[in-house]
């Protein structure tokens, strides 16, 4: 079924609104490292919100950019800053990365890519989970995916179950640290095949060990983002 999904996505690229205002004459966007290779990003950085959001924040300016993006399959040691991503007693620590980020700021609007409905929705309200988030559910050439949207605004919680979106209508807003999860400003945008029966919610980042079945649910975002060449 993934497969039948990642070719119907990478093969209708002008079927996708962007999900977020891009003017591609003339904003400029930027791929952001959040592994450990970067070694501006160490542990007091991301340890402290407000340390976290100024690095961001430092990093658009300097590289005169409206949004860095980027994390797809991406290893990053940053969430041992949550007990969410700690192992479990039948896994190992959760480290790998499954959606794309879109760094940017808080109020920054969301737009549905294409048709679907509200398949459902919560508020995560743990530090490092996903915060606000929203999942809608489409079907394109009698295939159904998901789309993920963590790291919103409370306010954008206003919805209903089943509710029918509409291609481009607006969807969400960044939120703020307070309601996001405790993260910088960003968008976690994923496509996930089967949802397994999860509602509001679906693992953003997994462990090494499962890389593959992750993988194989959660295909590439960029084929819809259309952001990262």
């Amino acid at each position: 079924m993934s497969n039948s999904i990642i070719n119907i996505l990478s093969t209708n690229p002008g079927l996708f609104h962007p999900v977020v205002e891009v003017d591609k004459d003339n904003d400029r966007i930027v791929s952001i490292d959040l592994t450990s290779s970067n070694t501006s990003l160490n542990s007091d950085v991301v340890g402290d919100i407000a340390k976290f959001e100024a690095f961001v924040n430092e990093f658009l300016s300097l590289n005169g950019a409206k949004f860095a993006v980027g994390g797809y399959l991406e290893y990053r040691d940053l969430y041992s800053r949550s007990d969410v991503f700690s192992a479990s007693s039948n896994d190992e620590e959760r480290r790998l990365h499954l959606g794309i980020d879109i760094w940017g700021p808080s109020g920054t609007a969301v737009y549905a890519p294409v048709d679907g409905k509200v398949h459902s929705f919560a508020m995560n309200d743990v530090k490092g989970d996903y915060g606000a988030t929203i999942i809608l559910q489409h079907e394109i050439q009698g295939h159904c995916f998901h789309t993920l949207y963590g790291h919103l605004s409370a306010s954008d919680l206003d919805i209903k179950l089943g509710q029918q979106i509409e291609k481009g209508s607006l969807l969400a807003h960044f939120g703020t640290h307070e309601e996001n999860g405790y993260w910088p400003p960003h968008l976690h945008f994923q496509v996930i095949v089967d949802m397994e029966n999860k509602q509001g919610d679906y693992p953003g980042v997994c462990s090494l060990k499962n890389k593959s079945y992750y993988a194989n649910n959660c295909p590439d975002p960029n084929l819809i983002l259309q952001l990262i060449n």
